[in-house]
């Protein structure tokens, strides 16, 4: 019968006293380095064979519970990508916790932001604007709106630190509450939250849209005041004269859109480059509807995360309109600016269900799963694909289609300026383009050039991509 771990653990170390006091013995008749290096070395061994020992042993205590086929998975949030602003949110990158230990500045593969399950927060929705980032929360209290990142334009509210000390903080390293002008905060229902370049959207359910950050070209919704300062204000405007059947608010970089239950958008911000589709080029603070090909049709998408816009119909026709100097709308006209929206004769592709517009690269995904990509950039196709007037399919098996798993599909798309991310059925995420800030999360710095799949320990849910960093909601296994 073996002996019990207790009984080897005592056995250890009388072995090794003993050895420890026979070579103390010897060394009044021997001297040398050597000598005092066997005993350091036979000390050290003892040190760790306890240990080993102690660990075997409380193994073996341990109970175990396995999950159950009904078992539901637990909500994780990962971040990765340029931490310099705090818009992971993770504090001790910037603020580490022992002395002598480094700043970490890019994060180039997935991290855990515990800040949400420490708290007991579950996340309703993320956006990622420029250097920032928010979230939509819920608590045992109600829902809250959480922010971090630059607070440049007070784009994630005004925080004070100390209270009443007049220092008003541009980083906010970890989330912290951003307060809504509201008389019962515990009724606040949170729907959906974006962000642009330096400001931020929140769509309630009851109480309509508020906005906040920069509003240099109306993108707030409220007019324009030539010379006003954004840093370091805490007020939250909250958007008149539109429809009460808001579904969904997309922020571009300078400018706004609201989508309607009826299919309707409606838009503000900057327009010089024609991304409002309001049929001019100026820039508006006040909501109105977009003009051209989609008036009549029922929109359920938008898409921009720069200059140009790309909107989805229930029938799955798509139309774009907005800068076009990378060829992104091409194929209706050979303008680099377009005010008005124009259906974009995609007809051939299937039925579009998601699309992605950054700087110089747009994205389409049909219902088949399919993925296309056009533009100028690093589409997905390898390094000798640079340019693309027309879209043009990345072959399934480079999003996880293979023999064993013939069925996979692409069910989301999302890019920031110069990347892309795409989201599989099976909960994969994958990357490609421009690695700045390793904000692919795939470990390295260098450029992607064909989609790669993201090690994740959880079932991917939702991404959303900033202009360096990535955010996704994701679902245990077990």
């Amino acid at each position: 019968m073996a002996a019990p771990l207790s009984t080897c653990i005592r056995l250890t170390e009388r072995t090794y006293s003993q050895q420890s006091t026979q070579i103390l013995k010897n060394l009044k008749h021997e001297r040398g380095a050597l000598t005092w290096s066997c005993l350091v070395q036979i000390l050290r061994n003892a040190s760790y064979a306890t240990i080993r020992l102690r660990k075997l042993e409380q193994r073996k205590n341990q109970i175990f519970q396995y999950a159950g086929e009904d078992a539901k998975g637990a909500d994780r949030l990962y971040v990765w990508g340029n931490a310099t602003t705090g818009a992971l949110g993770i504090k001790t990158y910037l603020r580490p916790k022992r002395y002598g230990q480094h700043e970490i500045l890019t994060q180039k593969r997935p991290a855990r932001l515990r800040f949400m399950d420490v708290n007991k927060f579950k996340v309703l929705d993320v956006a990622c604007g420029y250097g920032f980032t928010v979230f939509a929360v819920k608590s045992n209290t109600g829902h809250k709106l959480l922010g971090c990142g630059i607070n440049s334009d007070s784009q994630v509210g005004f925080h004070e630190e100390p209270r009443n000390s007049g220092r008003v903080l541009e980083y906010i390293i970890q989330p912290a509450v951003i307060d809504l002008p509201q008389n019962d905060p515990a009724a606040l229902r949170l729907k959906q939250v974006a962000c642009g370049r330096a400001h931020t959207l929140i769509l309630t359910e009851k109480h309509g849209v508020f906005s906040l950050g920069n509003n240099a070209y109306g993108q707030c919704g409220r007019g324009i005041v030539e010379g006003e300062i954004f840093s370091k204000k805490s007020s939250v405007y909250r958007i008149p004269g539109l429809p009460e059947n808001i579904t969904k608010v997309v922020c571009g970089q300078d400018h706004s859109f609201f989508l309607t239950e009826t299919g309707m958008v409606y838009s503000c911000g900057l327009g010089a480059d024609g991304q409002t589709g309001l049929g001019h080029y100026k820039a508006t603070g006040i909501p109105s509807q977009v003009v051209g090909d989609i008036r009549g049709e029922n929109i359920i998408d938008i898409a921009s995360a720069a200059d140009c816009v790309l909107a989805i119909s229930d029938k799955g026709d798509l139309f774009g309109w907005g800068n076009s100097e990378y060829s992104q709308l091409s194929v209706v006209t050979d303008a680099t600016q377009v005010h008005t929206s124009r259906h974009l004769p995609f007809g051939k592709l299937g039925k579009i269900i998601k699309a992605c517009a950054g700087g110089s690269i747009c994205g389409i995904v049909n219902d088949q799963g399919q993925v296309f990509v056009w533009g100028f950039g690093i589409l997905g196709k390898g390094p000798q694909l640079e340019m693309a007037d027309f879209p043009t399919e990345i072959p399934p098996t480079l999003f996880g289609r293979n023999e064993l798993q013939t069925d996979t599909k692409v069910v989301d798309i999302k890019c920031g300026l110069s990347y892309y991310g795409a989201l599989t059925d099976r909960g994969d995420l994958y990357t490609w383009g421009k690695n700045k800030w390793g904000c692919l999360g795939l470990i390295y710095n260098k450029d992607q050039y064909f989609p790669l799949k993201v090690s994740l320990p959880a079932e991917s849910k939702m991404v959303r991509c900033g202009v360096d960093h990535m955010v996704v909601l994701s679902q245990s296994y077990c």
